[in-house]
């Protein structure tokens, strides 16, 4: 254990998922392809969304634009960092990487919960209100609810930093997990930890089961509204709220199971952290994408636009090649 001349801990080994080495092998090959499908399929969905002006235009491609991103960055917090130690002994993670960890962890992941509460709306007013749609959900409120996500989630990570760096850590400096998290270093503190555990649980346990409640209330009347429409059209509206309902579900139940009770171990936790920080990133593209009949034609017409543009290159570049040729014949027939 690393310590200055104040006995105070600089660095933390992280015990990972396993101490095999041969299994330490194996999980680097499958989350390395993880991580390849998290970055290519949010990537993808970003400049799609970038590249069609119809689907910017439209909130809710315009948040799906915004969950990417997050989605995208949010595991590049932990992930580069799991393969790395996966290829060697020593976990090893300074005092301002795992503050650097939790504050970035925090930070996207308390954004992407209200991004996903403001998604719910969107879909409401959509459903339950489609012709005052357009004048509701206008640009201009559009840019004011991200925005305010942001913030929320920038505030959130900054009380949660702000709680973990006043904690007196004197050793042990073992965090039993992959990355470091709020829980696991509260659990190293040389104090009573039983107050910043609560105000732990009322920052992120809280707001978790809070914008849980709200998501699953939101949908709640958005089925009870098909119910009371005509057939034409539920189909769709159905399979856009099982798709937002899965990436709901997947995002919240860990978080609460992680974060809504006093910061004691559980074998189960690691499977939760790789559900919030690998799984979902991965199924959110999968889920908005293969299911999505204007996302998989935006595509196309973007594979399609990419594919003539390479071919008027090339064109170009022969017919350049061909008149260099000819104008060098005409230059040396010219002198002869």
């Amino acid at each position: 254990m690393k310590k200055d001349n104040d006995s105070k801990v600089t660095e933390f080994v992280l015990l990972g998922l396993s101490s095999s080495w041969e299994l330490q092998l194996f999980l680097f090959l499958i989350f390395m392809l993880f991580y390849l499908a998290i970055v290519l399929g949010n990537l993808l969905i970003v400049v799609t969304v970038r590249a069609d002006a119809c689907l910017l235009q439209s909130p809710m491609y315009y948040f799906l634009g915004h969950l990417s991103f997050i989605d995208l960055f949010l595991s590049c917090v932990t992930v580069p960092k799991m393969l790395g130690d996966f290829l060697q002994q020593g976990k090893i993670i300074s005092f301002s990487g795992c503050l650097a960890q939790i504050y970035f962890l925090h930070f996207l992941g308390a954004s992407e919960m209200f991004l996903l509460t403001v998604m719910a709306y969107d879909r409401y007013v959509a459903i339950c209100k489609p012709l005052h749609y357009l004048i509701v959900m206008n640009r201009q409120l559009c840019l004011q609810l991200a925005f305010a996500c942001w913030c929320g989630g920038f505030i959130h990570s900054i009380t949660q930093v702000a709680l973990v760096i006043q904690l007196p850590l004197c050793g042990p400096n073992e965090l039993d997990n992959f990355y470091c998290d709020v829980p696991q270093v509260i659990k190293l503190a040389c104090m009573d930890t039983y107050v910043v555990e609560a105000l732990m649980v009322s920052n992120s346990g809280l707001l978790s089961l809070i914008c849980f409640l709200v998501l699953l209330f939101s949908y709640a009347v958005i089925l009870i509204t098909l119910r009371t429409r005509f057939h034409e059209g539920q189909s769709k509206a159905l399979s856009t709220c099982a798709s937002h309902l899965t990436v709901v579900s997947l995002i919240f139940v860990p978080c609460i199971f992680i974060y809504l009770r006093l910061f004691c171990s559980f074998s189960v936790d690691k499977v939760f952290s790789i559900f919030y920080t690998v799984i979902t990133p991965m199924l959110n593209p999968l889920i908005y994408t293969l299911r999505n009949a204007d996302m998989k034609t935006a595509m196309k017409k973007l594979r399609k636009k990419h594919v003539a543009s390479f071919w008027n290159v090339k064109g170009r570049t022969r017919r350049g090649d061909l008149g260099n040729i000819l104008s060098w014949d005409t230059l040396n027939s010219s002198r002869t």
